[in-house]
């Protein structure tokens, strides 16, 4: 780490942070171009802060009863170890997501997630229909799945929304899931190496992903790319994990 630390504070009640801050003269406090942000509250700030900063480094320091994927200790113990240098920088594969329209070449939009991407039905009342392909192989012999939608997981995510659809959690890969299909369908971990591929066969539907606030649109046709992104997220733990799933 510099000698000294540029840092953004990020969170809710992220200035309560200062006074722990100000006893740290290596840490400058700055509301743009951060080496690190310093998020203070959940699961979700941090991965709040990833879609504002992504590839920045992130110092997690929990202020949330639902803080599994933050530091448990005082702040002051956190800045502690973060100017002698004794978090552990730590990767995290995130998701990458291109939509064409049907036919296409040029895509319509990509993003990148650090939990999942999310696709769901459109209308409360109006099933989505989807065919999957795991690279160019037709997932479960090429039918029509329909239902709620599915998501594509990454590790670090698979103890959010993939494990209350699937009870499970995995280490390496990425992970398929579906949300209350009429078809006999299970979910599916691949390699990273894989692109998971769908099309919208009926729509309307949407694609959402980790916290952002806005939705996107799918419709009839529309086409998804879904593979490991080549920039990873960078958390600065309190110490080694030995799986992405490890809570901090």
């Amino acid at each position: 780490m510099a000698e000294e630390i540029k840092a953004l504070l990020y969170g809710a009640e992220a200035d309560s942070l200062l006074p722990h801050v100000k006893a740290f003269r290596q840490v400058r406090v700055v509301e743009k171009s951060p080496d690190v942000v310093i998020c203070y509250g959940g699961d979700g700030t941090l991965l709040s802060a990833e879609l504002k900063w992504p590839g920045v480094p992130k110092v997690p320091i929990r202020n949330s009863r639902r803080g599994h994927r933050c530091i448990p200790h005082p702040p002051s113990k956190v800045l502690d170890r973060l100017v002698n240098n004794k978090l552990t920088r730590t990767e995290f594969v995130k998701i990458s997501c291109t939509v064409f329209n049907d036919g296409a070449d040029k895509p319509k939009y990509t993003v990148s997630a650090m939990n999942e991407c999310n696709v769901h039905m459109g209308h409360i009342n109006l099933a989505v229909r989807f065919k999957i392909w795991l690279d160019d192989e037709p997932f479960a012999n090429g039918i029509e799945i329909l239902g709620d939608g599915f998501i594509v997981s990454t590790p670090f995510g698979s103890t959010a929304y993939f494990n209350q659809i699937t009870r499970g959690v995995f280490h390496t890969g990425l992970g398929l899931a579906f949300k209350n299909t009429t078809e006999l369908t299970s979910h599916v971990i691949v390699p990273d190496t894989v692109v998971v591929r769908a099309q919208i066969t009926r729509g309307p539907a949407v694609l959402a992903y980790d916290s952002t606030e806005k939705y996107l649109d799918l419709r009839q046709g529309d086409r998804l790319e879904l593979r490991k992104s080549e920039m990873p997220a960078t958390v600065l733990t309190w110490a080694k994990l030995s799986n992405p799933a490890n809570g901090f």
